[in-house]
């Protein structure tokens, strides 16, 4: 009984994370101020930008399972959708490969774009959020709001993330 109440509590924890997450990346700014594509593609992208951020907040803090449980919930939830939007079962594998390639292959480039500075960041941040071009002004925006959002949860005590309290820019 006390096995099963420490589980649940744990899992509320990273949907609750994983809410905050999504919450973010759904703000009408990015959409409207920062030309992101109001699309499946766009709000994918915003989800995974503010998803990696929070990953890289938590790395190097002891949270491993916890960042692993929220990639776990962050692919759970494309599953889903999916589903939702009426992909059959047997194309859902092939698809949800397809997003693991996609956000994998996003999550390195902002690492290493990170790593290497603004410059780097900026081009990562136009071929992934902006694959059909933008405008230099959107882009160096998101960029800002990027190294913004770093900054914020750098600041943020861990504790505070892991309670689903997580506050961007």
């Amino acid at each position: 009984m006390i096995v099963n109440r420490l589980f649940k509590a744990r899992e509320k924890r990273e949907k609750r994370l994983y809410e905050a997450i999504v919450a973010a990346a759904r703000h009408v700014r990015f959409y409207e101020d920062m030309a992101v594509a109001d699309s499946i593609d766009g709000r994918f992208d915003m989800i995974v930008l503010h998803l990696f951020l929070v990953l890289n907040r938590l790395k190097g803090e002891g949270v491993e399972d916890i960042r692993q449980r929220l990639t776990d919930e962050f692919f759970a939830d494309m599953d889903r959708s999916l589903r939702e939007l009426g992909v059959s079962d047997v194309a859902v594998g092939k698809k949800v490969r397809r997003i693991a390639e996609s956000y994998y292959g996003r999550v390195m480039a902002y690492d290493r774009a990170l790593a290497v500075g603004s410059s780097a960041l900026e081009e990562a941040i136009s071929r992934n959020v902006y694959p059909e071009g933008a405008s230099g002004e959107s882009t160096r925006a998101m960029t800002g709001y990027f190294i913004e959002a770093v900054n914020r949860l750098a600041s943020t005590p861990v504790k505070q993330i892991l309670l689903g309290e997580v506050r961007f820019p």
